[in-house]
């Protein structure tokens, strides 16, 4: 099967996605959409997603989007290495705490909002840092709680999965904007464990063809 994935180097979206192929050793080919020129706009793309957001994985024959459900489902047909638990309780949980980053702090932080601060709501860039730091330092919070019940080296026992596919992204985004982590320790931690594995290093986004 051929996998094609349209993104972009700094998106945090596609970012997970590829830290969910990384992980399982799945090789892939990539087609940027470079965001700030408005490429994922353009009719070829909409074509292929609708939305006009990144990412979209071609599997050949059929176009997956949104992030989470392109990842659920690399892990329904590449089950192996899991990045969800074997039991029910622990895979709700893990899906809990990426859903706090992916459905809680990333929307209201993505390109399209911040523009729309800037452009509708008339925000400087002081007003666009605290927006910033206020979403992640509320989803931070939770998620170093949630962690902290959990136990392990990662957000779930002993190896990376769901959770740092979206918790890397988010932590690199928010070291971006110079938000303030070290009230999140354990959050730090894990995402230094992560920078120090070959499938997040391959991942990043300074290692993306597309990248300056």
């Amino acid at each position: 099967m051929s996998l094609t994935l349209h993104g972009y180097w700094r998106s945090g979206a596609a970012w997970r996605v590829r830290i969910a192929l990384a992980l399982k050793g799945l090789a892939y080919e990539q087609v940027p959409h470079d965001l700030r020129t408005g490429a994922q706009g353009e009719a070829a793309y909409r074509a292929l997603n609708p939305q006009g957001l990144v990412p979209a994985l071609d599997i050949g024959g059929a176009v997956l989007t949104q992030s989470l459900a392109v990842i659920e489902w690399l892990e329904e047909t590449f089950p192996t290495p899991a990045l969800l638990p074997a039991d029910a309780l622990g895979r709700a949980r893990v899906r809990a705490m990426a859903e706090v980053v992916a459905c809680d702090i990333h929307p209201l932080n993505n390109l399209r909002v911040l523009q729309s601060l800037r452009r509708d709501l008339g925000a400087d860039e002081a007003a666009v840092s605290a927006w910033i730091a206020r979403w992640i330092g509320a989803g931070f919070a939770a998620l170093e709680g949630m962690i902290g019940e959990q136990g392990g080296d990662f957000a779930h026992g002993a190896a990376p999965g769901l959770v740092e596919c979206c918790l890397v992204p988010q932590v690199g985004s928010a070291r971006r904007y110079g938000v303030d982590l070290s009230p999140y320790p354990r959050i730090v931690a894990i995402a230094a464990r992560c920078a120090a594995l070959p499938a997040f290093r391959q991942a990043a986004p300074e290692s993306q063809p597309d990248a300056p």
